[in-house]
């Protein structure tokens, strides 16, 4: 069986609001992808998450077809799970999501040599608060580090999510996790 879990972030004080209480999924020091990512905050959430996946695993889901993805932080939390913890899922979804310049991510995947989840990725041309050259980066240098990627661009999308988008995404989701035959055990 599959089931989509729509997981809440948590209230907690995040920077750009000047410390102001906030549902994010962990604190950044400010919007950009030039400035030091707040590890701290983003290792607590994984620790929460992969409590999460343990939860599925233990239940019978096999980790080759978990999803992880979100739109925004909820991408960025996303690839920091898959791909600093659990380069065993079956792939990745970011909507509107970006890593900064120097990552973790990019440090773990430089001394990885297994194979790593796909990444479906969408951006809207005209986000005014994720832009879309940093959306372009992160796949490019996710690229460069060995995971499979795919790029969506949809011109005129701001920070928002698209009917489109949304279609893409389901086809790669039916593509990724295709139903089983009922009582097949791998």
């Amino acid at each position: 069986a599959q089931r989509l879990t729509d997981l809440p972030a948590w209230l907690r004080p995040y920077t750009p609001l000047k410390g102001g209480i906030s549902n994010v999924w962990f604190d950044r020091f400010k919007i950009a992808n030039d400035c030091p990512e707040h590890l701290e905050s983003i290792d607590a959430m994984c620790q929460v998450l992969t409590g999460l996946i343990d939860e599925e695993v233990k239940s019978g889901i096999r980790k080759n077809r978990i999803l992880v993805g979100g739109f925004s932080m909820g991408g960025c939390m996303a690839m920091h799970l898959a791909y600093r913890n659990h380069q065993d899922l079956a792939g990745v979804f970011v909507l509107s999501s970006f890593l900064n310049k120097a990552s973790a991510v990019y440090q773990t995947l430089q001394k990885s040599d297994g194979v790593l989840p796909e990444l479906f990725q969408c951006h809207g041309t005209a986000d005014e608060l994720v832009f879309h050259s940093w959306g372009e980066e992160t796949n490019s240098m996710l690229k460069f580090l060995g995971v499979n990627t795919k790029f969506y661009s949809f011109p005129n999308l701001y920070h928002e999510l698209s009917k489109s988008e949304l279609e893409k995404l389901k086809s790669w989701i039916l593509t990724k996790l295709p139903r089983e035959v009922e009582g097949q055990n791998e």
